[in-house]
């Protein structure tokens, strides 16, 4: 596992100016001003996180994955749709957790158009109303089509680099939502349930990690003993 990690360039840091307090513990060295990353540490952290992430698969919770970085979208899209689990990829709005109820209108807003252009019931507003509404469906779908099947708030959140997505981050600590979280070296982990020491800043390394905590969230959803996902259930 560590030679696979560090083939993936999961070692890799960031300079030591830009290294937070808290992940001081997780270095092993410098190199060429580059400061590495302690694998063996990082690879029990990983163990932790898919151990929970397994759990929350196999209760049936769900898990939302979080990467809107140029780095990320593709891993967390792809992870996310594979499970048939919600996620951003785009643009974390601001109250996605927090203010849910009011996301949760637009949802259903989007849902209502999608459905009614599907049965042909638009046909009875004009063309220029039927394009705002086309534009409008499009926005929506950019903004909230990750978590368009979404009716309650999810037990936990993963997201590729809490720096980033400092404000999912500060939302799901607000609801007590448990995080894991891809952290690279100038990340503060004081905040993250599950943090994941590594590269978080290249494609290579966030697909290894992405694709961990997938498979382990589908390895509990796919157990014998497994209870089904409830999207419209609170996780709690």
């Amino acid at each position: 596992m560590v030679t696979a990690m560090c083939e993936a360039g999961l070692h890799y840091g960031y300079g030591k100016s830009r290294r937070h307090a808290t992940i001081k513990p997780y270095i092993f060295g410098v190199k060429n001003g580059i400061e590495i990353i302690d694998l063996e540490k990082t690879k029990a952290l990983l163990d932790e996180a898919t151990k929970f992430a397994r759990e929350l698969g196999a209760t049936g919770k769900r898990l939302l994955f979080v990467g809107t970085k140029h780095e990320a979208r593709v891993a967390i899209y792809s992870a996310a749709e594979s499970l048939g689990e919600p996620y951003v990829n785009n643009r974390w709005i601001g109250g996605t957790l927090t203010n849910f109820q009011e996301i949760k209108k637009r949802l259903l807003r989007l849902e209502d158009w999608k459905d009614k252009k599907a049965k042909g019931e638009l046909a009875i507003y004009t063309k220029g109303e039927q394009r705002e509404i086309d534009r409008e469906v499009e926005d929506l779908e950019r903004l909230f089509g990750g978590i368009s099947d979404v009716r309650a708030t999810p037990a936990a959140i993963f997201v590729v680099d809490p720096r980033h997505e400092h404000t999912a981050v500060r939302e799901a600590n607000r609801l007590k939502i448990q995080v894991i979280a891809l952290s690279g070296t100038d990340c503060d982990i004081s905040n993250v349930t599950y943090p994941i020491i590594a590269n978080d800043s290249a494609k290579k390394s966030i697909s290894f990690v992405v694709e961990a905590i997938a498979q382990a969230y589908r390895e509990g959803r796919d157990s014998e003993n497994a209870k089904p996902v409830a999207p419209a259930q609170a996780d709690s």
